[in-house]
């Protein structure tokens, strides 16, 4: 497809009318990048498909707004920013990806107004999620939602809440915390986003036990190696046989380099973002830096491989790749990519217990 029909279809995205009109162009565009999978190169190939799925959400949000505006709910009362988390915080989201996503609206005036805020925006996030569902995004699992008020919050509750999961940094407030981290302002007020994150980080820096309790958070997924060097495939089920690429080779990647740049203040989400950040920063050489963006490229092509089925009329994965699909040479690739990731994962660990 020529530069020339991307912009044309991003704009028949802009368009849409209905939820039933973005799935369709999702459909097509599934078909597009699969066909253009094995040519193009990784990085342009994320961008443009991250594109339109930003695109797909910006979408859906504005057909919410105009879905509450008919039903007489109004206009948004306040700014309001709508993030994205997980894979798509990082734009790296895949041909089938979920939701993760939360809203932060400014502080209202008084209590009538706070009323009004919450209830509006907790209308506005549950028409977003129920509009990407339709056009084929399946819900986070964790429940991750701007749907959900826990996830959408007025910018003082917000800060509120990061107070309490730096307080009490148990397991599953530290992944929240590393959810936050990887936040991105898809539509609304950057502004916003950007003093909810002074605020992270201004907290994390100065909270050593938090930054402990993150480290053992980024080393509990480890690479899909055993000691003697060999690809650890899964053993039963229906998947016996597959590598799971996304929890033994992406994830512990993606972790390892966003500790690092948590503890360099670097506010980039991008994993290859922030190894360039981190290069300048002087933190990583120019050498390691290269190689880690190789390995994560080839890590980001398999995972784009992964096994995919339709489940329910939604699109899903489950991150797993059939080691039939892998050459000899792409296996051989992959065990030096993971030889790197388990390097990259004993660094991290050197590198944040000596600052503590």
């Amino acid at each position: 497809m020529t530069d020339l029909g991307w912009q044309q279809l991003l704009q028949s995205i802009s368009n849409a009318d209905n939820a039933a009109g973005l799935r369709r162009i999702r459909e097509s565009v599934h078909d597009i990048m699969i066909s253009r999978l094995p040519q193009q190169q990784t990085e342009p190939f994320y961008g443009e498909l991250n594109d339109v799925h930003d695109a797909m959400v910006r979408r859906c949000i504005w057909l919410a707004q105009k879905e509450l505006a008919r039903l007489g709910k109004g206009n948004p009362p306040v700014p309001f920013a709508y993030l994205l988390f997980g894979s798509g915080g990082r734009m790296e989201q895949t041909l089938l990806s979920d939701q993760d996503s939360g809203m932060i609206y400014a502080d209202p005036q008084n209590e009538a107004d706070a009323v009004h805020c919450r209830d509006y925006f907790e209308l506005l996030g549950k028409e977003t999620v129920q509009l990407l569902l339709m056009a084929g995004y399946p819900l986070c699992e964790g429940n991750v939602l701007s749907s959900n008020p826990d996830w959408c919050s007025s910018a003082s509750v917000w800060k509120a809440r990061l107070g309490e999961w730096f307080r009490e940094p148990a397991w599953e407030a530290v992944r929240y915390l590393l959810i936050v981290a990887d936040s991105r302002c898809v539509y609304g007020s950057a502004e916003l986003h950007a003093d909810m994150m002074s605020h992270f980080y201004g907290d994390i820096l100065s909270s050593p036990l938090i930054v402990r309790r993150m480290l053992d958070n980024t080393m509990k997924h480890k690479v899909l190696l055993n000691v003697f060097g060999q690809l650890l495939k899964e053993q039963y089920g229906a998947d016996a046989g597959s590598l799971d690429i996304k929890y033994g080779a992406y994830i512990p990647m993606v972790n390892a380099v966003r500790m690092l740049a948590i503890e360099a203040n670097l506010r980039e989400t991008s994993t290859l973002g922030r190894i360039r950040l981190l290069e300048q920063a002087g933190v990583v050489t120019a050498e390691d830096a290269r190689e880690w963006m190789q390995t994560f490229r080839l890590f980001m092509r398999l995972r784009m491989m992964t096994t995919e089925k339709l489940e329910g009329g939604q699109f899903s994965t489950n991150g797993k790749l059939s080691a039939r699909k892998l050459s000899k040479e792409m296996a051989e690739e992959l065990k030096s990519g993971l030889k790197l990731g388990k390097k990259l994962q004993r660094r991290v660990y050197r590198h944040t217990m000596g600052r503590l």
